[in-house]
């Protein structure tokens, strides 16, 4: 069984019993009444045919045929018609390592039956990703199109010569072929880092960096359940090698507490709680083969339908702040709630010794006590205690369980999202053995395009540490604790459809000045951003002697690349830099904007009317993606991004004759990824060009004025089939583009054909 195929058989095992716990087969899905319109199917002539577009790559023609009741060979006739070659056969993975990219796609073209046979979901087990899976059914907007049902009926004599016009298309273009060369399979970079490689070298660990801990998430984890899997296959140790060898010395895992330990007052916890702490230990002892410390998030203690409140009488007093839909908190200030927290933690880490420890976030991300999204007032037993006090004591109970399992055991409580104004008696009251964590960049001032702003997180552009975390890190001192900074060294919200920025001039300096700030540690990312690269080894090359960056860039880019070449990528490096300092920052561009599908957003000749989601799907969004830039701004810092990248890329290419032969393969991917950057920034230049344009032809009142946006609505659409074309070949070439682990794919190279399509229509009806 390959890694891919475990990772599916794991997913779909604890996916099943979850779901089916929390959710019953009747349960409706979100926004299920909805009535908001779907998209149009342009550039194809019906939805049949967008449908069968979209999913050829991704879902057997059989299972196409059954969702629209049909053969497969008529299904195969509407594919042929498009200049479709005969279907390949399809990964297993997409069902689950790919499933988000599924639905996504069919979001428009299919209603929730549709989309259940499709995907081979239950309904308990598609609410249950659309609900619980690191907030999808927010990146799919909170909103489900109302799509009719989407029946086969044989197409007509129009639609078959518009279906031609597309293959005709194609062909001109000169992309036809490219639907019948080979490519490189998505998700093929699983079983590539899964292998361990006998030619890395891990060194042993030194205590000569200023971080003494460097953590970090699996770049290719499943968020919910990983641990379920018996093989643990998440975090396989061909990664775990590479990371190490990159200097990270812990990795992260999410876990839900309650699916980890019995309690005989709560009967219904712990289901499979043996498999998944056996899972642990192999986890751990696979980990401790490359001096690496395994971290447990803890977002806790997860809110609880009523019906476990009803079940007994005195869980009544345990019921909290209610929450979404049909759930309540589980209200920490009850002392038998305190109890369960405690033991849960110590029974895991009496369990599994070898523990590195957890992280907390206690106010923010998933309601958690009555104080977590500051609503305690709302709680008889809350409302005459203090936030500070509420938000302290929850830390304090998860650090007396870890100290209880293994007092070796690190606690780092992150402040994320806390009340500014309590954070120093929060701190006051933790234990003194817990370390305290701040977002490093969080609060820090900036100026764009002459647009200042402040930065809130998930930023490289911006060089921390800002004026909250040197803050909350002082008080935290004071206290008596260690601190750790929380940073994105690999990708950010600001990119992340390449496995890392090759922008490590910025990642130096900050890792410069957290050393000089003196912070312990550092969590090298979130969810995203961590694929073993150059920017992690960064922070594994600073010494506690050693503070200049370059030095320090310097020894990297030797080790890598080679002595020769090593002068070349420092200036290409810092190119990358330079062009990525200009980015247009804000919360509002890192979530919305079209960064990430870049030039396979498609161009919309009408207003969509859809909101742009985060992290999730743009649409024409051009007020969301520029946020407090004006557009010409907005665009013109886009630019600037661009063209720094563009500069970076012709260094590459010009060093890699130099580059020290073991490492010149790579380092040619590498160029890969850096172009298909660049390109996704040329797009989001170009797609802001041309939705301005649109609307202000929409607004025209005269002759000229409309043939100046219809012009301008023409370049934009020809610059944007250029970048499709260009970015197409190395989207082929290398399965890591396009993938994040939480969006799964934000595109394939199917999509940037279908842009290409998009393209020519616009160019048709948008005449001079």
């Amino acid at each position: 069984m390959t890694m891919t195929r475990r990772l599916v058989a794991g997913f779909m095992m604890a996916g099943l019993i979850v779901a089916c716990t929390v959710y019953g087969a009747g349960t409706p899905l979100p926004d299920e009444a909805g009535k908001k319109a779907p998209l149009g199917c342009e550039p194809f002539p019906s939805r049949l045919y967008q449908f069968v577009w979209r999913n050829w790559t991704v879902v057997p023609q059989t299972k196409l045929a059954e969702v629209v009741g049909t053969t497969p060979e008529n299904v195969a006739q509407v594919a042929t018609s498009m200049g479709l070659p005969p279907q390949d056969a399809i990964l297993p993975a997409w069902q689950d390592k790919g499933y988000i990219t599924v639905v996504r796609r069919n979001w428009h073209l299919l209603p929730y039956d549709q989309l259940l046979t499709l995907t081979g979901f239950t309904r308990a087990q598609l609410r249950y990703a659309l609900m619980e899976d690191d907030f999808l059914f927010i990146k799919l907007g909170s909103v489900k199109p109302a799509c009719p049902p989407l029946r086969y009926t044989p197409p007509s004599e129009a639609e078959r010569a518009a279906a031609e016009q597309l293959a005709a298309w194609l062909r001109e273009e000169g992309v036809a072929d490219s639907l019948r060369q080979p490519e490189e399979p998505r998700f093929a970079f699983i079983d590539r880092l899964s292998r361990p490689d006998p030619a890395i070298v891990v060194a042993p660990s030194s205590d000569s960096s200023p971080f003494g801990l460097r953590f970090i998430f699996s770049y290719f984890a499943e968020y919910g359940d990983p641990l379920f899997d018996t093989e643990v296959a998440s975090y396989p140790e061909g990664l775990l090698q590479r990371l190490a060898a990159a200097g990270v010395n812990g990795v992260w895992v999410h876990t839900v507490l309650r699916t980890l330990a019995k309690d005989p007052a709560f009967p219904e916890f712990g289901e499979g709680c043996e498999r998944r702490i056996a899972g642990l230990r192999k986890l751990v002892a696979r980990a401790e083969k490359y001096g690496l410390k395994i971290y447990l998030y803890m977002n806790e203690p997860r809110t609880m339908h009523h019906s476990f409140f009803e079940a007994r009488p005195e869980r009544a007093a345990m019921r909290g702040v209610a929450a979404a839909g049909d759930t309540a908190r589980l209200c920490t200030s009850h002392p038998e709630v305190r109890r369960w927290m405690s033991d849960a933690v110590a029974s895991v880490f009496t369990q599994v010794p070898g523990l590195g420890g957890v992280f907390t976030i206690t106010a923010s991300e998933n309601p958690t006590s009555c104080a977590s999204h500051r609503q305690q007032a709302q709680c008889e037993r809350c409302k005459e205690r203090s936030y500070a006090e509420i938000i302290a004591e929850v830390n304090a109970t998860i650090a007396q369980g870890v100290a209880r399992g293994n007092p070796d055991a690190k606690v780092l409580v992150w402040d994320w999202s806390w009340d500014d104004t309590q954070v120093g008696e929060i701190i006051a009251r933790l234990p003194k053995n817990c370390w305290l964590q701040s977002v490093s960049e969080w609060s820090l001032p900036i100026t764009r395009g002459g647009v200042a702003s402040t930065v809130g997180e998930y930023s490289i552009s911006s060089v921390g540490p800002g004026p909250r975390a040197k803050k909350h890190w002082s008080l935290a001192r004071a206290a008596g604790l260690k601190t750790s900074a929380k940073v994105q060294v690999g990708a950010t919200w600001e990119f992340c459809s390449i496995p890392y920025l090759p922008t490590l001039d910025l990642v130096a300096e900050h890792a410069c000045n957290l050393a000089s700030a003196g912070v312990d540690g550092v969590m090298l990312s979130w969810s995203l951003g961590c694929y073993p690269s150059p920017n992690l080894e960064v922070f594994q090359a600073f010494t506690k002697e050693t503070d200049a960056i370059g030095p320090v860039l310097d020894r990297v880019a030797v080790r890598r690349y080679g002595a020769d070449a090593a002068p070349l990528v420092r200036q290409a490096w810092t190119a990358f830099s330079q062009g990525f300092r200009e980015y247009p920052y804000h919360i509002g561009t890192v979530y919305n904007g079209p960064q990430h599908m870049g030039p396979a957003n498609p161009l919309y000749l009408k207003p969509t009317g859809y909101r742009a989601t985060m992290v999730g799907i743009p649409y024409d969004d051009l007020t969301r993606w520029r946020s407090v830039y004006p557009a010409e701004v907005w665009i013109a810092q886009m630019d600037k991004v661009r063209a720094g990248f563009a500069h970076g890329c012709g260094l590459w290419g010009s060093l890699l004759p130099q580059v020290q032969e073991a490492a010149r393969a790579e380092a040619g991917r590498e160029l890969g990824l850096f172009r298909a950057a660049e390109l996704h920034f040329a797009a989001c230049v170009n797609q802001a060009r041309f939705v301005a344009a649109r609307d202000r032809l929409q607004a025209a009142t005269t002759d000229p004025e409309r043939a100046i946006c219809r012009g301008e609505m023409r370049a934009a659409a020809r610059a944007e089939l250029a970048v499709a074309k260009q970015l197409l070949p190395f989207v082929k070439a290398d399965s890591r583009i396009g993938y994040e682990s939480s969006n799964h794919y934000f595109y394939i190279p199917q999509d940037l054909l279908e842009k290409v399509l998009c393209c020519r229509q616009v160019l048709t009806e948008v005449q001079p």
